[in-house]
């Protein structure tokens, strides 16, 4: 009999048995824009996985990062096949532990997640390659595969950490089924996650914003037209995050049938439960937008951190599928980002503030910010006069959550529960304290300029979706030039900010300029032939879909400000200098 050459024990987040070949990576993956949910590739190109298939393997990460909809497209590889073998994870991630939960409750099958801690994760790393077998809460590892036909059985559902949540009478009412199939369902999926997160009581919410009516698979929407099919029925003002294409739109496009149909239908499925058409992944410019302290429920990774940060309103991050159980029953985990505590800045970043920077400065800073804080919350230093506008803030949340599994981040002197670094801080002496300088924003700078050739074939604006105050900018820049003929310009954005647009002129402005308009959907979901088949190169002002472009869209990319986007739209070329802000690199040797 082979015996394992090293035994851990941790904490099983979701039931089950799995073996395979180890697959380690020190930093973690976000699920959603890093993996392809049709056949299990790592396609995120800045992660050290990349190119990788996770089908069968044993993967070993830190935790997940990025965007909600991770939950989406594990579920997807669940469903179809080319899933990993199991997931160990050095902390507890809800998003991932979410997607395996509703493979397990809904579908009924497993895939085993479990959690071992900072300390026994670092012994992986000598393992990378080896075979590993996790059964329930054990992990054993081997030099190989062993041969004893040991089999992949089912688990009973994990045991989580005892618990200590108090339900009301509300709460037992719809476990008991009194409010439906669905609510049922809801509920008991909800006391599944909040006993995972140790939360020891639910809350109210006012309203909830909902990420899975992205289109990621057959799974995505099998499991909204379950939910229909058992009377599924929101409890609170839901709102939808943009889909996976312009319901107005996608046939005129020449997007095929085989994706638009279901896609769209989504989006109709999530409406039917008495969702609001809004189809915006910016929702903090609906009307709709929660106040200070309000208690919500937001999915989609950019906007749970603007809603935290920039609001100052109280949400989690919320993977998909946990966010319209929320939805159906009015009820959210009192925990993390909910409670003062959850909310208290852990890292202090010290960050040297370049002179008259563009708006390029922002996403820049938000994508390092992000890598450097990975779970910790951050209080930024060394900011207080630089007078972000909100449309700054936007991108920096969008580019600090496409880095960071953190639910939030604090500016001090700028954002509303950082009037200055102490209070952030709560009174406590930081974890960490970094500096971030300008050297360390041009190496970023270069991580996020993929392009190895000046040619510009498309310019991608509104990731995530505009505001009525981007569009006037953008229409001010392009007014009276001429674009390229060559180089094609598509901009996303909400409905309702579409017609602030119209209203105030600015879209004839753009359409006059050669613009393309989207609404519903927006860059993370857009593909051929929206992105021309035969370009190589794009260009964004945006460090979400810098980052996560070579990979959904398999194009090159040069990031830059606004005006440098229209630049390239006009001339049809990027040279790729650093901006004067960003200055330059010393020649080696000098001090």
């Amino acid at each position: 009999m082979t015996m394992p050459a090293t035994t851990i024990d941790g904490r099983c987040l979701v039931a089950g048995r799995g073996q395979g070949p180890v697959l380690h990576a020190t930093l973690g993956l976000s699920f959603w824009g890093g993996v392809d949910p049709s056949n299990g590739e790592v396609i995120d190109r800045h992660h050290p996985l990349s190119g990788q298939s996770l089908a069968g393997r044993v993967l070993a990460i830190p935790s997940g990062r990025g965007s909600c909809t991770g939950s989406s497209v594990l579920l997807e590889l669940i469903l179809s096949g080319p899933a990993p073998a199991a997931l160990v994870l050095a902390e507890p991630d809800e998003i991932l532990s979410l997607g395996a939960l509703v493979a397990e409750h809904i579908f009924g099958i497993q895939l085993p997640v479990l959690c071992i801690g900072h300390a026994a994760f670092a012994q992986l790393s000598a393992h990378h390659g080896s075979f590993a077998r996790v059964d329930g809460a054990n992990l054993q590892l081997f030099a190989h595969a062993p041969d004893d036909g040991w089999q992949a059985s089912p688990l009973e559902p994990a045991e989580t950490q005892a618990s200590t949540l108090e339900l009301n009478a509300g709460d037992r009412a719809l476990l008991a089924g009194e409010q439906g199939r669905a609510a049922q369902v809801a509920m008991q999926l909800l006391v599944r996650m909040a006993e995972l997160q140790g939360a020891s009581a639910l809350l109210d919410i006012s309203q909830a914003h909902i990420d899975g009516c992205i289109y990621t698979g057959s799974a995505s929407l099998r499991f909204a037209q379950q939910l229909l099919d058992w009377g599924a029925r929101v409890r609170v003002p839901t709102t939808l995050n943009a889909i996976s294409v312009d319901q107005r739109q996608w046939r005129a496009l020449g997007v095929d049938p085989a994706f638009g149909e279901p896609a769209s239908r989504l989006g109709d499925v999530y409406m039917a439960m008495g969702a609001q058409l809004s189809f915006t992944c910016a929702p903090y410019l609906l009307d709709s937008a929660p106040a200070f302290g309000e208690q919500i429920v937001w999915a989609e990774s950019n906007a749970v951190a603007y809603a935290n940060s920039v609001i100052g309103a109280r949400t989690l991050k919320y993977p998909d599928f946990l966010d319209i159980c929320i939805a159906l029953t009015g009820r959210a985990p009192c925990t993390g980002s909910h409670l003062d505590a959850g909310r208290q800045a852990r890292l202090l970043l010290e960050v040297e503030a370049p002179a008259e920077a563009d708006d390029s400065f922002w996403p820049l800073l938000g994508y390092h910010v992000g890598l450097l804080a990975t779970v910790d919350i951050p209080v930024l230093a060394g900011l207080e006069h630089s007078q972000p506008s909100r449309d700054d803030l936007k991108a920096f949340s969008a580019a600090f959550a496409t880095t960071s599994a953190a639910p939030m981040f604090h500016i001090a002197g700028i954002t509303p529960e950082a009037p200055d670094v102490t209070r952030a801080l709560a009174g406590q002496a930081p974890r960490r304290t970094l500096q971030v300088t300008l050297a360390d924003l041009r190496s970023s700078w270069a991580e996020l300029n993929s392009a190895d050739s000046s040619e510009v074939s498309l310019v991608a604006i509104g990731n995530p979706h505009s505001s009525a105050s981007e569009l006037a900018r953008l229409a001010e820049l392009c007014a009276g030039r001429t674009r390229h003929p060559h180089t094609a310009v598509v901009v996303t954005c909400g409905r309702a900010v579409h017609d602030q647009a119209s209203a105030s002129g600015h879209v004839a402005t753009l359409q006059a300029f050669g613009v393309r308009l989207l609404t519903d959907t927006c860059w993370c979901m857009l593909g051929e032939p929206v992105v021309p088949p035969d370009s190589r190169n794009l260009m964004t002002n945006s460090g979400k879909y810098a980052h996560y472009a070579p990979g959904l869209a398999g194009r090159q990319v040069h990031f830059g400000s606004l005006a440098a986007c229209v630049d390239a739209a006009c001339s049809g070329q990027n040279q790729g200098q650093l901006p004067a802000w960003l200055g330059q690199p010393q020649p080696q040797g000098t001090h």
